[in-house]
């Protein structure tokens, strides 16, 4: 096979967008939730991961929460890796990290990226689901689940855990 040739196979080949977030948690157990200016609703600390760089899922989680909210903090385990079905657009293969409990000096270090968000808070785990898009909602919901009981990472089909 020529490099020609190669080139233009994997050009063939199927396209999957992927991104990466990390949980963040103060001492009550809250989740820490940030705010777009681009669409409706909130959203973890995360993006894309820029793989055509050669960046991991865990450097891009890593990244973009520092990036996002000022912090860089050390990822933790894998919870979850999701698979979203796409609308317009290629699917999306999403990984959620643990970013663990932030204390009080954190989150007053807490940076928001002005051109992309608007504002961070702490919610409940019983009310996310009350903030975050449903597929979203229902990952950070099993990603939490794995973290309580020590499993995972659970593998899930937009939002739902499957297998």
């Amino acid at each position: 096979m020529t490099t020609q040739d190669f080139a233009a196979y994997i050009a063939s080949l199927p396209k999957v967008l992927a991104g990466a977030a990390a949980i963040l948690r103060d001492a009550e157990g809250r989740v820490l939730l940030v705010e777009p200016n681009y669409r409706e609703g909130w959203a973890l600390p995360g993006g894309t991961i820029e793989s055509d760089d050669g960046e991991t899922p865990r450097q891009g989680a890593r990244r973009e929460t520092a990036e996002e909210i000022g912090l860089d903090i050390e990822l933790g385990r894998l919870l979850a890796v999701d698979w979203v079905h796409g609308v317009g657009r290629p699917p999306l293969v999403a990984y959620l990290y643990d970013g663990g409990v932030i204390g009080e000096g954190e989150l007053s270090r807490i940076r928001l990226q002005e051109e992309e968000l608007l504002s961070w808070r702490l919610v409940p785990p019983a009310e996310l689901t009350g903030y975050l898009p449903e597929v979203l909602g229902r990952r950070v919901l099993a990603a939490l689940d794995a973290l309580a009981d020590g499993t995972g990472p659970v593998e899930l089909e937009n939002g739902i855990r499957v297998g």
